[in-house]
């Protein structure tokens, strides 16, 4: 999982806020296929939400460590139910700040 500094995250935390979710986690929990749709989504987008259904905090940062560490991608906030996560594509389209 790679860390961002608070600047990269400040900046990605802007870029966010207009986006909508993109992964929804049920009441299934975060399965197999949610993390393939979840891997599908950060090839195309690099910066995506997921709207995560659990009413337990403890619950959604966990999925949130989950999905990271599966998917390579680093964590950059989580609002109430909504996770957002970034990874770098081959050819990034987002520019980070230093």
């Amino acid at each position: 999982m790679k860390s961002l500094t608070p600047a990269q995250r400040q900046h990605l935390k802007g870029l966010a806020h207009g986006l909508q979710p993109v992964v929804m986690i049920g009441s299934h929990g975060l399965t197999p296929a949610v993390l393939k749709e979840v891997e599908r989504s950060l090839a195309a987008h690099e910066l995506i939400k997921i709207k995560a259904a659990s009413d337990e905090v403890d619950t959604r940062r966990a999925w949130l460590d989950e999905i990271c560490s599966a998917t390579g991608a680093a964590a950059v906030q989580q609002i109430g139910k909504v996770l957002v996560i970034y990874r770098a594509a081959d050819k990034p389209v987002i520019a980070l700040p230093k």
